[in-house]
């Protein structure tokens, strides 16, 4: 990973070059205020102070060069990510008549996942200077959290199996004096057998196991955040057409945000218990594999009668939210790569949030819109708990006829979330399909800055 601390630095008066912002409206005044060679060369340049929009404009004695560039009416977390992309690397400071908010995709413009590229040419780094100190710890840490979110989806699944996912979770217990509890082999078929039952078919350098962290005043509120680790979704027996499984390394995407967020909760020392649950499997398919028709008792004592072997996320999910109320946590809030039909209705770019209380629901979409990293609210509709009823045990995994796939995968988690135990369940892409200022093609964090400000607001006040 980057150090991201070295491009972001408090302004000491450092020499460095000056980026000018200009709104589109203000340009027209501006450029009549200039010498004849600027307005020239602004033309040259096709520049109009649209957001985007660049220009070098050199001093008049020509010895040195700063930048104009276009800035939007709303200011957002993106401002800074496509600009940096096109500065040549060297010290930058900012001069605006309004704050210029964006040192998050500032850093995050020079992220590039380049592990397996042989050609790969060094990053230029282009620093930042911030007369905002106070906030440069945040950024960093936010950065960070994104990257390894992305770092995590990108790495495929031959360098990433559950064993991966539990080294990341001891690297974080030992970064932050945490406690990591294993759960593996037998001791899963009896503690949690719906992850044994999913995971069983993998081979042995990719067993299954729940991953536990633990950090925190064991006084403080109880946070339990859950992330869907499964590394690789064959869809099991009902197995996936090629074109769906091309892209099945990211459905350990609620992994990587849990695991970010927990190091987000830590880092910044939040006053909470934090409970860590990642039940990491691999999806696979074997003479032991999970069968259609399979009934597996969960550790809620809950029998589920298996419709569909590629409904397995909700599976080890179950098991995992049974585990963490066990504890009586304040809060629980679970990640997942979990459904198509979250993706059909909202499309990638929208985490769908299920909630089982209103009022956090909307505490969550306050701080979510805070930060633009916008979530979308589905109902918990229980008029379809129907479409989970079983003949011959006490649900189903799968609707059927594919209706309301989301809410009804939803549905199925809420079972197992104990009677007024506030929870939340994002269903996110953890993937970006095409390129954008600061966010490149491939793994992304979808869900987990807005997650970031929902606790802080929660439990920092």
């Amino acid at each position: 990973m980057i150090d991201y601390s070295t491009l972001l630095q408090p302004d000491l008066g450092q020499p460095a070059r000056t980026i000018q912002f200009i709104e589109k409206s203000a340009f027209d005044d501006w450029k009549a205020a200039q010498p004849a060679s600027i307005r020239t060369l602004a033309d040259a340049n096709r520049f109009s102070a649209a957001p985007g929009d660049m220009m070098i404009l050199p001093s008049p004695a020509g010895d040195t060069w700063s930048v104009l560039a276009g800035m939007a009416k709303e200011a957002g977390p993106w401002e800074l990510a496509g600009l940096c992309a096109q500065l040549p690397e060297g010290t930058y400071r900012i001069q605006s008549e309004r704050p210029v908010q964006g040192a998050l995709g500032w850093l995050l413009a020079h992220y590039r996942f380049a592990r397996y590229r042989k050609d790969a040419e060094p990053m230029p780094l282009r620093v930042l200077l911030t007369a905002e100190a106070a906030d440069i710890p945040e950024t960093l840490r936010l950065a960070e959290a994104t990257s390894l979110v992305r770092d995590l989806v990108n790495i495929p699944a031959s360098d990433l199996g559950p064993e991966a996912l539990e080294h990341e979770a001891e690297r974080l217990a030992r970064s932050f004096g945490a406690t990591l509890t294993i759960t593996r082999g037998d001791a899963l078929e009896s503690g949690f057998p719906l992850v044994h039952a999913v995971g069983r078919a993998a081979d042995r350098a990719h067993a299954p196991r729940m991953i536990e962290l633990e950090w925190g005043d064991p006084s403080a509120p109880r946070v339990a955040i859950i992330g869907k680790g499964v590394i690789f979704d064959s869809g099991g027996l009902d197995i996936k057409p090629a074109s769906a499984m091309r892209l099945m390394k990211k459905d350990m995407g609620g992994a990587a945000h849990a695991l970010a967020l927990a190091r987000l909760i830590m880092a910044s020392g939040l006053p909470v218990r934090l409970h860590l649950l990642v039940p990491a499997v691999e999806n696979a398919i074997s003479g032991n594999a999970m069968r259609p028709g399979d009934i597996v008792r969960s550790r809620a004592g809950l029998t589920v009668e298996i419709d569909n072997t590629d409904a397995e996320g909700r599976l080890i999910l179950a098991d995992a939210l049974t585990r963490a109320c066990e504890e009586a946590p304040d809060f629980i809030l679970d990640y997942a790569t979990l459904t198509g039909a979250a993706r059909v209705a909202l499309g990638p770019d929208l985490p769908a949030l299920f909630a089982n209380d209103d009022a956090l629901a909307q505490a969550f979409q306050a701080g979510a819109v805070t930060v633009q990293d916008p979530v979308w609210q589905l109902p918990l509709w229980s008029g379809y708990d129907d479409m989970l009823k079983s003949d011959l045990a006490d649900m189903v995994n799968s609707g059927e006829g594919g209706m309301a796939g989301a809410v009804t995968a939803a549905l199925f988690l809420r079972k197992f979330v104990s009677e007024g135990t506030p929870w939340m369940h994002l269903d996110t892409f953890a993937w970006r399909s095409a390129a954008k200022p600061g966010r490149p093609k491939g793994g992304e964090a979808l869900g987990l800055r807005a997650a970031w400000a929902f606790l802080k607001a929660r439990y920092k006040g």
